[in-house]
């Protein structure tokens, strides 16, 4: 199959792979696993994901939504805040809604109370490299913090939810706040059904100590006779999938520039936003140096700085890797540049293009 460039290239097998070390994680610890909507949302995978995830975790009414009609299995709700239209259309979709507040707890008490309802929690610890992304930062709006008002409201709830992790690939830290965790809301835990551990720990990545965190949990779920979940996004889909492009021109500037037919800010915004540097596939050693940039107007539209084994020239094809946490759910239209396709490598081998967008998408993008 001839695939116009760029697109996204999702492999079913690489997926596979993580799902897998999911299943085994699930086996020992007893823990269940929730697809977090916020990182990955390509719902035309779902279906292998279905066999191995128990559900879906959302941060909004759209995401709900989408989980419960695309995914099934168990559908849980969580928004930093609802709005009463918001609580009215998601308890059709919800087996379970989490609260960010106390406050937002009591105002919609009566209208979710046939579900099951968690309140989140602030531990007022966290494992960030970034302080835009840490859910424990000074001033955080994210979970109560105060553990006494939590015990107030505990009639009400069945469960919490505790979000203290982004990018965690260091077992032993883990493991040192999940003990402290313990020691601060054991009293907490031993009244509830259930304690979700959110997600942010890169627990299926290469060289992780998958059995010893699958039975640290499991001791963590004993401990307290509690259901635990984890909401993982990264650790469903990393290295998974990739943004295929094309370099359209080299220029000269101090340095060899190539630009190709994607850009970072409509295609891969996270690398704008916490200025980290793209994974470019069969760069890193070689004698020729180019910048890899892309073609917007942003004058600091740039995948990065690479070493390569042999000349770009216009034409070649640069696979950016690691392309499918952050990146689909958060695609835009910024300089009406063409978005990217989102092409499915099934287990099969077969290619499938999932979706494709034309002109007729940008130009209803704000207007009809």
């Amino acid at each position: 199959m001839k695939l116009s460039t760029p697109y996204y290239l999702i492999d079913e097998k690489k997926l596979l792979k993580n799902l897998k070390r999911i299943e085994y994680f699930k086996k020992i610890s007893g823990a269940k696993v929730l697809l977090a909507l916020k990182c990955f949302s390509t719902w035309s995978v779902f279906g292998l994901m279905r066999k191995y995830l128990d559900g879906t975790t959302s941060s909004s009414l759209y995401e709900t939504r989408l989980g419960y009609e695309k995914f099934g299995k168990e559908t849980q709700a969580y928004c930093v805040a609802y709005s009463l239209t918001d609580i009215q259309e998601i308890k059709q979709y919800a087996d379970k809604i989490i609260f960010n507040s106390i406050s937002q707890l009591k105002r919609f008490y009566t209208k979710v109370k046939g579900l099951k309802i968690g309140l989140r929690i602030n531990p007022k610890i966290s494992y960030s490299h970034y302080d835009l992304a840490d859910p424990a930062r000074r001033y955080s709006r994210l979970g109560v913090v105060d553990k006494n008002s939590v015990y107030e409201v505990l009639p009400l709830i069945s469960g919490v939810m505790l979000h203290f992790n982004c990018e965690n690939a260091e077992f032993d830290v883990l493991c040192s706040m999940l003990d402290k965790i313990s020691l601060e809301y054991s009293d907490l835990f031993k009244h509830l059904d259930w304690v979700s551990l959110g997600g942010g720990i890169y627990f299926t990545k290469d060289g992780y100590p998958l059995k010893d965190f699958a039975y640290r949990i499991k001791q963590f779920a004993e401990e307290f006779n509690v259901q635990v979940y984890l909401e993982p996004g990264e650790s469903v889909i990393t290295e998974t999938t990739e943004l295929v492009t094309t370099v359209l021109d080299i220029v000269h500037n101090e340095i060899d520039i190539a630009i190709v037919d994607a850009s970072t800010e409509p295609h891969m915004l996270d690398l704008l936003i916490y200025r980290t540097q793209a994974k470019i596939k069969n760069a890193g050693k070689g004698k020729y140096k180019y910048m890899i940039a892309g073609r917007s107007c942003l004058a600091g539209d740039v995948f990065g700085v690479y070493n390569f084994p042999k000349p770009l020239k216009v034409g070649d094809v640069v696979h950016i890797l690691d392309a499918g946490g952050y990146t689909m759910v958060k695609k835009n239209w910024f300089n009406g540049l063409q978005m990217p396709s989102i092409v499915v490598k099934r287990l099969s081998g077969k290619l499938e293009i999932v979706r494709e967008f034309e002109y007729k998408d940008f130009v209803e993008n704000l207007s009809r």
